[in-house]
């Protein structure tokens, strides 16, 4: 946010030209504790601007976010866990099984609910997993969906990711060596469509031998190398949610490896979801409306209350715009020009002081959604051990996180999510101390001569102040025993490979570690999971086989022990003894200052909505991981 940017995937090359600019600095200085952060439900505004309709709801929902997506609209880039921020997470595109809005965003407890399957069952290993799929469901244009679609979809995917083991939300969860899929089965599929496949498609579709098979139109299977008791929560996320294969066969298909199909970057694959896109410009606003064969038209208010993602939405039209300027935010939101807005420092002091006009969204402590800087291991300086141990006791987290973060930083120590209790600082280390003393020792065992170096690149996305002004605070701390740092704004649209090792696979990291900066910010604001599983994290950030999000381009094998265990092993005492030992590895190395787990959904700022119109809504079921504003079909309205 994965803000997270987070999350990314496969072995895929992206080169994209970086045009760096100059971003205005605000900082806002406040010892306001986290405890003045209570609203923990949404109840944002009535428009001056929009009529309301007799449910209470506005004629169009204007929503505005500090971001654009990355990737835009194309859903074949979830391969890279984008677009992000993904508006059309649930309102245009579902996943088999989801997560219980309701439970995460008041206990943070994760329970997997159906969604385009109706229910799923599981091998006494624990290693296959059956989904029977929902019926009498259409994607948007008529098109069906079943099995064949959902199948088609999944090794489309694989193949986009050059075959990758981690091509699934970047678990490796599969046996990939037994895969029969290239350009020849993507011909068969286009030539016989996945409406009603020929026999020689629907033979290779239900070969047992393969990871993943149907056994007739309904009914899905998968089948784990190992058994991994958390693949139900990977499912809702990136790769899937379920896309109209058969309209990608028919419009020019998925791509090649490395060259995705860009025809639907503007125009998106239809979905089966309660909206659909009507309308886009490019970095400005996507337009939405309800879909008026949407298969949950008619659930029921138990079917809703019991899965809040499936609900229908209350409102015709929505308008999402993205603005990257905290004061024109705030500005719609305080005139009614927006219902419900993403603020940031800026203006976030005018949020609090207005308790009685503005609600916001407070993550649960089991969010696992956080904040920090890597440290590129492979570019010199920082490929330098000591130099990177210098940094962390250089960092004043403190300071950050009162000047920057309202004081809402809960320390971290990395890479595990603190909301992983049961897996969480297995070794019982100590945050990183602010320590000058100690950070200049491990700055002359460095060797390096400060006086010789260039400048480090420290490089932060765009629209993103409190990254800016946490850079700036970096900058000063790292003067302090000599170190200099240029700080680089990078365009949000272009927060990609070769100048972010996080956008691409680790071994793309490797191959671009020269352009990547020596410092940079985790994806586009704050960071959140790909699924919430202990495991991931590892697989994010400390892998040499990551899709994406190991923005240190870092590995070591002791790290990677753990990593391979979580896929691979079933006993959970073998998984914390290497994770154990791999944490005490990973501390030592310091591939990443971690700043800390966030209370707000930007850190420094949340998701507001005016309270005499909104009453209640929620964000994705990751966190803000796979979008950075609410997902819009789970809004209520007040009067409604």
């Amino acid at each position: 946010m994965s803000t997270a940017s987070r999350s990314k995937k496969p072995i895929i090359a992206v080169v994209i030209i970086i045009i760096v600019l100059v971003a205005g600095v605000w900082y806002y200085t406040s010892t306001q504790a986290p405890s003045a952060m209570t609203s923990t439900t949404m109840a944002p505004l009535t428009s001056e601007s929009n009529a309301t309709q007799a449910s209470g709801a506005p004629s169009t929902l204007v929503i505005d976010d500090p971001f654009w997506p990355s990737g835009d609209l194309n859903q074949l880039n979830s391969i890279y866990a984008i677009p992000y921020p993904d508006w059309l997470t649930y309102t245009v595109y579902q996943a088999l099984v989801t997560l219980d809005g309701n439970a995460l965003y008041s206990t943070g407890d994760v329970k997997v609910l159906p969604m385009l399957a109706t229910d799923w069952n599981v091998s006494s290993d624990g290693m296959t997993y059956t989904f029977n799929l929902r019926q009498n469901v259409a994607f948007s244009n008529g098109d069906p969906f079943n099995a064949y679609q959902v199948w088609g979809q999944f090794y489309g995917l694989y193949y986009l990711t050059s075959n990758s083991t981690a091509f699934f939300n970047a678990y490796p969860v599969f046996d990939t060596s037994t895969i029969k899929f290239g350009p020849a089965t993507l011909a068969l599929m286009a030539q016989s469509g996945l409406i009603n496949p020929t026999p020689d498609l629907l033979k290779i579709m239900m070969d047992t031998t393969q990871p993943i098979y149907v056994t007739s139109q309904y009914q899905i299977v998968f089948h784990l190398k190992a058994p991994f008791v958390y693949f139900p929560t990977v499912l809702p996320t990136y790769v899937g949610l379920i896309f109209d294969t058969q309209y990608v066969l028919q419009n020019g298909g998925f791509g090649t490896p490395g060259t995705l199909n860009t025809a639907f970057n503007q125009k998106p694959i239809p979905g089966t979801g309660p909206y659909v896109v009507t309308d886009m410009s490019e970095n400005s606003y996507v337009k939405f409306a309800k879909n008026p064969t949407y298969w949950g038209s008619n659930l029921s208010a138990a079917d809703i209350q019991a899965n809040a993602y499936i609900d229908p939405g209350h409102v015709q039209n929505v308008i999402i715009y993205s603005k990257s300027d905290d004061v024109a935010r705030y500005t719609d939101l305080s005139t009614g020009a927006a219902q419900i807005a993403g603020i940031e420092a800026q203006n976030w002091p005018q949020v609090l002081k207005n308790p009685d006009k503005y609600g916001y969204f407070v993550m649960p402590d089991s969010s696992m959604a956080f904040v920090g800087i890597s440290m590129n291991t492979q570019r010199y300086p920082t490929n330098i051990t000591a130099f990177r141990q210098a940094i962390v006791h250089a960092v004043n987290v403190t300071d950050i996180s009162q000047r920057v973060f309202f004081g809402g930083l809960a320390p971290m120590i990395g890479p595990e999510y603190p909301a992983q209790k049961d897996y969480y600082d297995l070794g019982n280390l100590p945050p990183y101390s602010t320590d000058l003393t100690l950070a200049k020792q491990d700055l002359a065992q460095s060797g390096v001569d400060v006086t010789k170096m260039q400048p480090l690149e420290f490089r932060v996305v765009s629209g993103c102040g409190y990254c800016y002004s946490t850079a700036q605070i970096v900058q000063a701390d790292l003067a302090q025993i000599g170190i200099t740092t240029n700080i680089e704004v990078t365009p949000g649209n272009q927060w990609a490979l070769p100048y972010v090792a996080g956008a691409g696979t680790y071994l793309q990291g490797l191959n671009a570690s020269q352009q990547v900066a020596q410092l940079t910010w985790f994806g586009t604001g704050t960071f959140a999971p790909t699924a919430p599983t202990p495991a991931d994290a590892w697989l994010m950030f400390a892998s040499n086989k990551t899709p994406a999000n190991n923005y240190a381009i870092y590995a070591n094998p002791t790290v990677q022990q753990c990593v391979d265990d979580w896929t691979s092993v079933s006993d959970p005492n073998v998984i914390k003894a290497a994770c154990t030992t791999a944490q005490k590895q990973m501390y030592d190395d310091a591939p990443y200052i971690w700043l800390g787990a966030i209370k707000l959904v930007f850190g420094a700022g949340s998701v507001a909505w005016q309270k005499n119109v909104v009453k209640s809504a929620l964000l994705d079921p990751i966190f803000t991981g796979i979008s950075s504003t609410v997902i819009f079909n789970t809004v209520q309205f007040v009067g409604s």
